[in-house]
């Protein structure tokens, strides 16, 4: 499908600087990106969104892209990801937005009506549901049951390996990442096996045939690695390392979410579709598309239709 992205512009947020893509007019959509992404993942929502009215904002988030990359671990916690979208806001002069996140931005989106409850009008989820606060440490909790080599554990216990691991050869790793399921490529035989969330990204890199057609084309890939090429990695799992530090810091975070949300999750996606949360998230609309992970790059007409239907009946009048 031919799409229209926008050229960048760099504003001033929270204390950094942030590559930010606008298209349209109307009522503010945000899109928040996940890892290894960017706001380029978002190439066939914007143009979409835009032409029904909306002002999209995607912006690279802090450590990627030509966005700030601040060194401390620490400056990649919860509060200061939400807090550069309240920024953003502050920015642009806007009081309030829809945003929507995949993958690491879905924790972003939903921690946004935590933080900044007056700035949010609804939040829309892919890959990754809302998560209430448990009792325990998760990546404590994902080292006792997938052991050391789980890709969050492994950047959590072994900094900076990862990051050179990845920043050696870009291409190869988005490469073997960017892959769509086996079980949503109707030209191979779908897996049997459940998807599994036990995973070793550094085992992913000694692929050299991995599963699954590619994600998309050599020239969409050429942006990734090029951008990546340029930033490195370190700035993005950062986030990851900051794990502990939001669940300890969310202790006395109430956890619950009364504006309009919404879930989109992929069949095939090794992410956990967790249970039940209405209790926390008590207006939430849940569907599923026969895709693996990256949902709005594998299904993007899918994935438009149901945003715009679904902001049609939820966006401030």
């Amino acid at each position: 499908m031919a799409i229209t992205f926008p050229d960048p512009k760099i504003y001033q947020t929270n204390d950094i600087n942030m590559e930010v893509y606008e298209l349209g007019e109307g009522f503010p959509v945000i899109l928040a990106h996940g890892f290894p992404e960017l706001a380029y993942s978002w190439r066939f929502q914007i143009p979409a969104l835009a032409d029904a009215g909306y002002r999209v904002i995607a912006p690279n988030q802090r450590g990627y892209g030509a966005t700030d990359k601040p060194e401390p671990v620490e400056a990649y916690d919860i509060h200061h990801l939400c807090g550069d979208m309240a920024g953003l806001l502050d920015t642009l002069g806007l009081e309030k937005a829809i945003f929507i996140g995949h993958d690491w931005g879905g924790p972003v989106v939903w921690n946004m009506p935590l933080l900044h409850p007056d700035r949010v009008a609804g939040v829309v989820g892919m890959s990754v549901p809302f998560m209430p606060r448990g009792d325990h440490d998760p990546v404590a909790l994902m080292e006792q049951f997938f052991g050391p080599e789980h890709y969050i554990v492994h950047f959590n216990r072994q900094p900076g390996v990862a990051d050179a691991a990845f920043a050696a050869n870009p291409k190869h790793f988005f490469n073997n990442v960017f892959r769509q399921s086996r079980g949503a490529d109707q030209s191979l035989e779908p897996s049997t096996e459940e998807p599994s969330f036990n995973v070793s990204l550094m085992a992913l890199l000694d692929l050299t045939d991995p599963p699954g057609k590619p994600l998309m084309s050599e020239e969409e890939m050429d942006v990734f690695v090029t951008t990546f090429s340029k930033g490195g990695f370190t700035g993005p799992i950062n986030w990851y390392r900051n794990i502990t530090r939001n669940w300890e810091t969310s202790a006395n975070l109430p956890q619950r979410i009364d504006v309009p949300c919404a879930i989109i999750f992929g069949e095939y996606d090794i992410v956990p579709k967790g249970g039940d949360v209405s209790e926390y998230v008590p207006n939430l609309e849940t569907i599923t598309l026969e895709c693996g992970h990256w949902i709005q790059q594998e299904k993007p007409e899918e994935v438009n239709t149901f945003l715009l239907d679904w902001l049609k009946q939820n966006t401030p009048s």
